[in-house]
């Protein structure tokens, strides 16, 4: 089995930073890429950023040049680093990994997601 786990979130003044992390534990084997959305109320599920296969990363316009996702796969973790925020950037973000097990086998995974609140 594997999890997905998000912590990072919280409360940050516009302008400030956040990180969050996504560690994937259990019988992992490797991430194979990995996503970042956020959903805030009353709107769709956005695609943030995301890191395929290659390491091949892209973000939305929205966030481009403020956020950096980057993994370290040794600790079998993903992390989206969030500087400059902005009220809008209030949400709830979630990872999605796909991930392949100690058996080999490759499966799309979700965290629960961690609230990030943007405010003065």
């Amino acid at each position: 089995q594997v999890q997905l786990v998000e912590s990072g979130g919280g409360l940050a003044q516009p302008g400030g930073s956040l990180t969050l992390s996504c560690v994937a534990s259990g019988s992992v084997f490797a991430i194979k890429a990995a996503n970042w959305y956020r959903q805030a109320p009353g709107k769709e599920r956005e695609l943030v950023a995301s890191i395929n296969v290659r390491s091949i990363i892209n973000y939305s316009d929205s966030v481009k040049g403020r956020f950096t996702i980057s993994r370290d796969s040794a600790k079998n973790t993903v992390y989206l680093q969030m500087n400059n925020l902005k009220t809008e950037d209030t949400a709830v973000y979630l990872c999605n990994a796909q991930i392949v097990t100690t058996q080999f086998q490759t499966s799309d995974y979700w965290g629960q997601g961690t609230q990030v609140t943007v405010s003065s």
